[in-house]
């Protein structure tokens, strides 16, 4: 079972709750390894994941103890980010083949110390969970400013299709943030996919923020940080995906959108409780304002 963390608000007079956020637990965090670079903690990594990577020797240092594991290391051999990754890749590449990293995606994240920051090596996205190396992505919240002066979002319903949460609630847009793209590149990118939003339109998105959580789920460990994007949309547009990855779209009034959320992809929820916020819709006046503020970062934000 997913960590979950369940809270209640008032809104508008109407209690409401709904599912916000999933954080570590202290003592299953010590269950997991330091994942090392260069002396550097990256990652968290399960001991019965860093067992399967002792048959790699020549990638992986893993350290033990009189009582067990202690950490897991990147050869101190591998002296560049290429080496790094064309080793790792190539180890992961045979547990993937064994049937222990189901989802591959031929798509690399960034290692890094914290954003921005040059990377270590870059790592399938697949298997950046078992790692527990922080992973990146954008999130955008595409609304419409009706003539009354209301607002409504844009509601994605995933494929059932989808490997993760499928038939959940969604963003209109979102994303993973890649090795060797731009954040805003890759929200035009994204909105053309998912959305079909032209490039002039995609460009008009504002970044408006972050939001980051923390979740153990199995021997998996997800250290993720959002960027959040808002886009004002003409009344009279329609999206229309083009990858396949989501089943519907609806527009939703707020209130709406208040009471599905836990029907929404968890991160997702997240990123549409932080534009709350934002547009006033949520208010100190309310219970449980500042636990919810503290919420939205309830991982490292760096």
């Amino acid at each position: 079972m997913r960590d979950r963390l369940l809270i209640s608000l008032d809104f508008h007079q109407e209690r409401v709750c709904f599912l916000i956020s999933f954080r570590f637990h202290q003592e299953r965090r010590s269950e997991f390894l330091r994942f090392l670079v260069k002396g550097h903690t990256v990652g968290y990594i399960h001991p019965r994941f860093a067992a399967l990577l002792e048959k790699f020797p020549q990638v992986f240092t893993v350290a033990t103890t009189s009582t067990g594991y202690a950490s897991v290391e990147i050869h101190e051999r591998l002296e560049t980010p290429e080496q790094r990754t064309t080793a790792v890749d190539d180890a992961l590449r045979v547990l993937r083949r064994d049937g222990f990293i189901p989802g591959w995606r031929d798509e690399h994240y960034p290692v890094v110390l914290q954003f921005g920051s040059p990377a270590f090596f870059s790592l399938e996205r697949a298997a950046v969970p078992f790692f527990g190396t922080k992973a990146y992505g954008v999130h955008m919240n595409g609304y419409v400013t009706n003539y009354d002066g209301s607002k409504q979002l844009w509601v994605a319903k995933r494929s059932k299709r989808k490997q993760t949460y499928p038939g959940y609630l969604d963003h209109l847009v979102a994303g993973g943030q890649p090795v060797g793209l731009s954040c805003s590149d890759n929200i035009v990118k994204e909105c053309e996919e998912e959305a079909g939003i032209p490039k002039l339109l995609a460009e008009k998105a504002i970044p408006v923020g972050a939001v980051s959580y923390e979740t153990i789920y199995a021997e998996q460990c997800k250290r993720d940080v959002l960027f959040c994007y808002d886009l004002e949309l003409p009344l009279d547009f329609e999206p229309s995906n083009k990858d396949g990855e989501v089943e519907c779209f609806r527009l939703d009034s707020i209130p709406n959108v208040v009471q599905s959320l836990g029907n929404y992809k968890p991160n997702c929820a997240l990123v549409v409780v932080d534009f709350l916020f934002r547009h006033g819709y949520i208010r100190p006046e309310q219970q449980g304002y500042l636990n919810l503020v503290q919420k939205l970062k309830s991982g490292e934000c760096l």
